[in-house]
């Protein structure tokens, strides 16, 4: 395995530096936390299924003329992504109450909303992601108005159509997180999906009986998590070839 440099490490993903100018190596992890990281575990497998699920996701998003960061999987865990500058900023689409919002405004979960609703929150582990309006993002210079206008017209067609998606293999998605970045290509700047798509952040129901077939299951202690991350891929059509052998990770240096 070649040795590439560390540049970042996160929660569930680590950024090596790419092969050529202008490219990153994400590598998928099995670590999980939750609780804005109170909670900390492992979920066996997790890294090659998100893998696999976010390259999927991010190969029919681009079919349908969404801008992504994503270029090529190189491995069960690994794959090529454009350097992007992250706007400090999760997007979240909610389309059924489940999880924080059910609890600020005493929704029951499991209502469907009158209409899908477009939250943000500011990326900031030591203030836990505080929910921000756009009027934060924009005086602050998170996001400029212009920017604003791409990410929400992106958000919304990456919402219906996975909706469909997901609906056309059982699965209703509940709400889900996504993050966008600038991608500069000489004086010429682009907003593009960036990050992952995966049950790591999106909620995912089973159509017919609500069953969780996400990471809750890890944050509300249900068991049975790796299995329900594998239904999802099994589903979508897209189990590793080689099954759940892992691999090991790249070799780094500092």
């Amino acid at each position: 395995m070649a040795r590439r440099r560390q540049l970042y490490e996160g929660k569930a993903k680590i950024l090596f530096e790419g092969p050529e100018p202008g490219t990153l190596v994400q590598y998928f992890k099995d670590d999980a936390t939750a609780l804005n990281g109170e909670k900390k575990g492992i979920i066996t497998g997790k890294g090659v299924l998100n893998n696999r699920i976010s390259e999927y996701l991010m190969l029919r998003l681009a079919e349908i003329g969404v801008p992504t960061h994503f270029v090529r999987r190189l491995n069960m865990r690994e794959q090529l992504i454009r350097e992007v500058e992250i706007i400090p900023i999760e997007v979240v689409v909610r389309n059924v109450a489940a999880g924080s919002i059910s609890k600020r405004l005493g929704i029951a979960e499991g209502t469907r909303l009158p209409r899908s609703i477009i939250e943000y929150y500011y990326k900031n582990d030591a203030l836990g992601d505080p929910m921000v309006a756009e009027e934060h993002i924009t005086a602050f210079g998170w996001a400029a108005p212009p920017d604003m206008d791409d990410m929400v017209a992106l958000t919304l067609r990456i919402n219906d159509f996975l909706t469909g998606l997901f609906l056309g293999v059982g699965i209703t998605l509940v709400d889900f997180k996504i993050e966008f970045g600038r991608l500069w290509e000489n004086e010429d700047m682009r907003i593009v999906l960036a990050d992952e798509i995966s049950p790591d952040n999106c909620r995912l129901w089973d159509s017919k009986t609500n069953e969780k077939m996400d990471k809750d299951r890890f944050r509300r202690d249900m068991g049975r998590v790796e299995e329900a991350y594998q239904e999802v891929a099994k589903r979508l059509g897209i189990l590793p070839e080689a099954g759940m052998r892992d691999m090991k990770g790249p070799e780094t240096i500092q």
